[in-house]
């Protein structure tokens, strides 16, 4: 592909703003391509102002994994500016055309925008350097571009950007192919700790969450559906409600029964939001429940012990594990694990504000919406399939996000905000309380899962058996059912089985921080220490050997496991936590290692148990990301994933029964205390691969840890979540 634009092209991507350089280059395989057509990545651009300032765009959604920091960082270092000078702005609204993808998840961003981000801040500089060289009458391979100015090496002689960037900006675009990036060695930015771009705005209470919308002349609006999943509204009281103090109106909404839409409801419209979750008080709503969910975990827990060792749905089938099984050599041992449906217990509640405008005169109706959202494109499909309304009837502003974790994917929430205003007529502002948010979570499934193990007479792992018992919804298995064959241990065993079994379970589920790895990790990884003790093998030296030579798993598939690298973190953690060390009564350490999200970790934890009293003191971490970008961005994402797996594991549940989620609030759903929170030391391998993300991989293997550590300080095995239902207290 020719990566040279014509005049037509570059004048198409740069322009001249009150004097400044703009580069507005799209992102999608190239950062010279001229077309956005098909894009479906960041789009971010680089504007210098005349006043030295550097605005750099940054397009992906922000929940709090410093996305909005980190990529602007890479184009920054490339480019040679000072980040002293640099202004972070979100881009303004949802425009694909321009900006390309604008969502974010599965810890994806940084990996898919690392080399494009390193495009955009070279092709920057390389314009730079060409006006520079123009400007001072030198050989360009004289200059270098750092500190937000090109300076003239032999003569020490430099040039701001804001003084080049009328210059720059009439400059030929290079190709892709002649850009040469920095050397880690070199970095003046990448690697360093940045604090984040919002950072002031948010604890002095002045940040734009989706929350914090304003609108010249809103309503304030809530929704209220049935609690059990399905229930279909016979009647409601809406005209008693519509009389009560700040209540401006109130309608019975007919849903299409999709719950990732809109479900049957009432909803309220008033003048704020204290009146309109007062009056939903007031509400006396008949529901038909004949075709709602009649969910019961009890149900579902007997029905899983049940539940053999393994189902006719075989999923993964790998040599020849029956063999193994049978050898009378080999001992064999199985163990039952449990663990909960949770929720997402974002801080910020569900929220959205809608502004529904009917065209007129022939005119098309327009919708404005600001979303809180993890994806901004899939809010344009459901638009168009829903509404029928195109691209250009749509006004879509992305906001920030307090807290998601996977549970911002979907769009209901924001459906009920565009009902309420097109009966309305004006713009509302829905929110949902702290119930709805659970009541209504697309939550983490719960399960059940049987591991069964054959180890040789020298104390091999020889081979591995798992069985899923999960959930159905609506009888199709959940996406994050079952076993994952790229999963660790199935992936490095030459004799492995890997089965499930479905049970309807109509209760909505939904990604939530490392979907499938959250509760797998906790299975496999303290089943796996079970298989060392029996063996009488240390669990560091299983591991390692169960890893083989060093290599990539699959060499086409920059998502699998590098077994080396899987070693580095192993060897790293147990040597930064003393591994072997003698401990005293009651302590003991605990050790897992997992890989997921193209992320290899490991993690040590130090635990003491005094009575029914666990206290997790200490957990030491290893990761392996590859080169860091902003290293107290990563250091936060591993401890606050670390923080967040054990405030999960130590006593969060959510049952329901006869269909109704039982846990609707913090008073039945605890939430770790910042007392309990243990002390996080974080290391970080770096090398010469490329980056992947930090928002998900280091809260899996935190669960297998903690319960690997009760083991090493009581001798009492932990195969449920949470330690509450195992009889502990943290």
């Amino acid at each position: 592909m020719n990566t040279m634009l014509t005049r037509r092209g570059f004048l198409k991507a740069t322009s001249i703003v009150g004097g400044g350089f703009v580069l507005g280059l799209p992102l999608m395989g190239s950062a010279m391509e001229a077309s956005l057509v098909g894009s479906a990545e960041l789009n971010a651009y680089v504007q210098v102002r005349d006043d030295g300032k550097i605005i750099i765009y940054s397009g992906s959604p922000e929940m709090g994994q410093g996305i909005k920091t980190s990529l602007p960082m890479i184009v920054a270092e490339e480019l040679g500016a000072n980040w002293d000078d640099v202004v972070v702005v979100q881009t303004p609204e949802v425009d694909t055309e321009r900006y390309g993808g604008q969502w974010t998840g599965g810890s994806y961003t940084i990996y898919l925008n690392w080399n494009l981000m390193r495009e955009m801040g070279a092709t920057a500089r390389e314009m730079f350097l060409a006006a520079a060289a123009i400007a001072m009458e030198v050989p360009k391979g004289e200059l270098k571009a750092e500190g937000s100015r090109v300076v003239h090496l032999p003569s020490g002689e430099s040039r701001s950007f804001a003084e080049l960037a009328t210059l720059a900006q009439k400059q030929p675009i290079p190709s892709k192919e002649s850009l040469v990036f920095k050397d880690r060695d070199d970095y003046r930015i990448l690697g360093k700790a940045v604090s984040q771009v919002d950072s002031l705005g948010i604890v002095t209470g002045v940040g734009d969450f989706g929350i914090d919308t304003q609108v010249e002349n809103m309503l304030y609006g809530c929704y209220l559906k049935c609690p059990a999943v399905g229930g279909k509204i016979v009647s409601a009281n809406v005209d008693d409600i519509k009389k009560l103090p700040g209540v401006v109106d109130a309608w019975i909404v007919k849903g299409n029964g999709n719950v990732r839409e809109l479900m049957d409801g009432v909803g309220i419209v008033g003048t704020d939001t204290w009146s309109v979750f007062k009056a939903r008080e007031s509400l006396n709503i008949e529901w038909d429940e004949s075709e709602a969910s009649r969910d019961s975990w009890t149900a579902f827990a007997e029905f899983a012990r049940r539940v053999g060792d393994t189902s006719s749905n075989v999923l993964i089938n790998v040599g020849n594990v029956d063999a193994a099984f049978n050898n009378p050599d080999n001992k064999v041992i199985s163990s039952f694990y449990e663990f909960p449906y949770v929720t997402h217990m974002c801080l910020e509640p569900m929220n959205c504000t809608a502004d529904y405008r009917p065209g007129s005169d022939g005119a098309k109706d327009h919708l404005e919406v600001w979303i809180p959202t993890q994806n901004g494109p899939r809010f344009q499909e459901m638009a168009k399939q829903r509404y029928g309304m195109e691209k250009d009837q749509l006004t879509i502003h992305i906001k920030r996000m307090g807290g998601s974790f996977g549970r911002r994917t979907s769009n209901e929430y924001v459906i009920e905000a565009i009902e309420l205003s097109k009966l309305s007529g004006k713009p509302v502002k829905l929110t949902w309380n702290r119930e709805d948010n659970i009541r209504y979570d697309f939550l983490r499934e719960g399960g059940f899962n049987r591991q069964r193990a054959a180890i040789s007479p020298e104390g091999k792992l020889v081979a591995l058996e798992e069985h899923t018992v999960g959930p159905a919804p609506q009888g199709e298995p959940s996406r994050f059912n079952g076993p994952n064959p790229g999963a660790f241990p199935f992936n490095t065993m030459a004799d492995v089985r890997g089965s499930l079994t479905n049970y309807r379970m109509d209760t909505p589920v939904g990604p939530w921080r490392a979907p499938y790895s959250n509760t797998h990790a906790f299975v496999s990884q303290a089943f796996l220490h079970e298989v060392a003790t029996e063996a009488g093998r240390d669990h560091v030296e299983l591991l390692i050997e169960m890893m083989g030579e060093p290599r990539w798993l699959n060499n086409s598939d920059w998502r699998s496991m590098n077994t080396g690298r899987a070693v580095g973190v192993i060897k790293l953690a147990a040597e930064k936590a003393g591994w072997g060390r003698e401990m005293p009564e009651g302590r003991g350490l605990g050790f897992a290692f997992y890989f997921c999200h193209a992320a290899h970790v490991a993690e040590v934890a130090e635990v003491s148990v005094d009575g029914d009293q666990v206290t997790l003191h200490k957990v030491i971490a290893a990761v392996d990301v590859g080169p860091i970008i902003n290293r107290s961005g990563a250091i936060s994402q591993v401890q606050g994933a670390i923080i967040d797996g054990y405030s999960t594991m130590a006593g969060q549940k959510i049952t329901m029964e006869n269909g109704r989620v039982e846990q609707t609030n913090l008073d039945q759903y605890p939430v770790l205390r910042i007392d309990q929170a243990p002390e996080v030391d974080v290391h970080f391998i770096e090398n010469d691969y490329d980056p992947t993300g930090l928002g998900e991989p280091a809260l899996p293997p935190l669960a297998p840890a903690v319960a690997n550590a009760i083991f090493a300080a009581t001798g009492k095995r932990v195969r449920k979540m949470p330690l509450s239902d195992e009889g502990f207290t943290v």
